[in-house]
């Protein structure tokens, strides 16, 4: 690991012992849908000084009124596990699961990316995001916007490859994910 990706990973609680890996876990937190419950299970990362790398939030079930807070946070396997632990005591958490541990699921993601047309790299442009299967959504006479669906490496790939085609803004909704076949959360 790198002086900056330990930088980066660092929590305000110390370096992590050098034989314990920073691993990536996709968390579901199915919680009550009342005014204030995201504001709580973020205020737990950020109390602790845990990162959220993604972070998406919807409403699941309108009769029972539950939302599905789906996170992606980095940290060693004790970290996690506190995390977890510390979530499904919040009152208005009803169930914690990570996905990354309890079996095979799909993880997604999509970005709306914006690049200024400049007359000799158009068909490039959309040449690259034919690769990516990604669509154009907005044409206008200085600009294209492109739709990108997949994972989140994905979805780097295509930013990065967009970057010299004249890319000026980029929105992610974060990451989405249901665990593979019957079993549910």
């Amino acid at each position: 690991m790198t002086e900056q990706e330990k930088k980066e990973n660092k929590s305000v609680y110390g370096d992590a012992p050098e034989d314990e890996t920073i691993e990536s876990h996709t968390l579901a937190i199915i919680v009550d849908n009342e005014p204030g419950v995201l504001a709580r299970v973020i205020g737990l990362f950020s109390g602790r000084g845990y990162n959220i790398e993604s972070l998406t939030v919807a409403e699941i079930d309108h009769e029972k009124n539950l939302s599905r807070i789906t996170v992606v946070s980095t940290g060693t396997p004790q970290v996690i596990d506190q995390i977890k632990h510390q979530l499904g005591r919040l009152v208005p958490v009803h169930k914690v699961v990570d996905l990354t541990v309890s079996g095979p699921h799909v993880s997604s993601e999509v970005a709306l990316i914006k690049i200024v047309r400049e007359k000799d790299k158009h068909d490039a442009a959309i040449e690259k995001a034919k690769a990516f299967d990604a669509e154009i959504v907005d044409v206008t006479d200085e600009s294209l916007i492109f739709e990108v669906t997949g994972d989140a490496q994905t979805v780097t790939n295509f930013i990065n490859i967009m970057k010299p085609m004249g890319l000026t803004n980029v929105t992610r909704t974060g990451i989405v994910a249901l665990m593979r076949g019957p079993k549910t959360i």
